[in-house]
């Protein structure tokens, strides 16, 4: 191969194929009856991205119900390899008439990384009732954080990693230049949606898959915004999620536009702690919080 192809710059994934190596990450080779393994992608860097783990372990213990889940409750143990495929465990804690109850570990190089217990119940009718929908416009009206992140300016070291292609699509509602943070109210939201161009059939566990992934975007970092502290910003900083909640309410797509509205109340002992709910069609359908470690070095 002459130089001059070795420096032509490579050509940018579709959306198509980039949906195609989400859906790779979330189609799981069985192992065992209750035993799966993921393979592991950079989202984020060198570290498995939380939201990969979240939604692997989302599908896996799909594979032991017929029921959707409701609920899950996961703790992040150790930081992931990305080099590494991921063994997840399923244990059927018990199968009632209502509910049905899993626990999943996953391993890395038989070392626990991460561990959650998740619940799933069959569809019922039932009373109903949800908070007021927050008055934003259609998501036709923002610029996508691509868009917005190529009209600043940034350390050119961190191009190339700031302004690769996404995997899924991210319309931040409040745009904040990460590069040189103001101190603000600690609340932002954000459209979000897996870009299925192929227009694909999907299964709910899939959706619901694709969804565990994409809300570790951006909730720790919603607790950052009154310290005026980015994890761009070039601070000392120290962060990891330490546990994540995701409660599904209703059916919803996840290759539609979804808005995620997110708050934090409080940051304290170098934790913070933020909470969502997740819009459709003015429906609420997910309700998310997550904390994380948020530990400045210098201190």
């Amino acid at each position: 191969m002459s130089e001059e192809n070795k420096s032509a710059p490579q050509p940018l994934p579709s959306d198509e194929q980039l949906f195609d190596e989400l859906l790779e990450i979330l189609d799981l080779k069985q192992l065992g009856e209750l035993e799966f393994e993921g393979v592991s992608k950079d989202f984020v860097g060198p570290r498995v991205f939380g939201g990969q783990v979240l939604g692997q372990a989302v599908v896996a213990a799909s594979h032991t119900t017929d029921r959707p889940c409701h609920s899950m409750h996961a703790y992040f143990l150790r930081g992931g390899d990305i080099r590494e495929s991921i063994r997840y465990v399923v244990t059927k804690v018990r199968d009632g008439r209502t509910l049905h109850t899993r626990q999943i570990n996953a391993y890395q190089k038989d070392k626990l990384i991460f561990t959650a217990m998740a619940s799933f119940a069959s569809k019922e009718l039932g009373m109903n009732y949800q908070a007021e929908a927050p008055e934003v416009h259609a998501p036709e009206d923002y610029a996508t954080d691509l868009e917005l992140l190529g009209g600043m300016p940034m350390p050119s070291q961190l191009r190339d990693r700031v302004m690769r292609p996404r995997y899924v699509q991210l319309k931040p509602l409040q745009p904040n230049n990460p590069f040189k943070p103001e101190k603000l109210e600690p609340h932002q939201a954000i459209y979000m949606r897996a870009h299925n161009a192929a227009k694909k059939e999907l299964t709910p566990a899939i959706h619901q898959g694709l969804l565990a992934f994409m809300t570790d975007y951006m909730l720790l970092g919603t607790c950052l915004l009154p310290h005026g502290i980015s994890f761009w910003s070039g601070h000392p900083l120290q962060a990891a999620t330490i546990d994540h909640t995701i409660h599904f309410h209703r059916s919803f797509d996840a290759t539609r536009w979804l808005l995620h509205d997110m708050k934090s109340d409080v940051t304290a002992a170098t934790r913070g702690l933020a909470q969502g709910q997740i819009w459709q069609d003015g429906k609420l359908v997910v309700s998310t919080q997550q904390e994380g470690l948020i530990r400045l070095k210098e201190d």
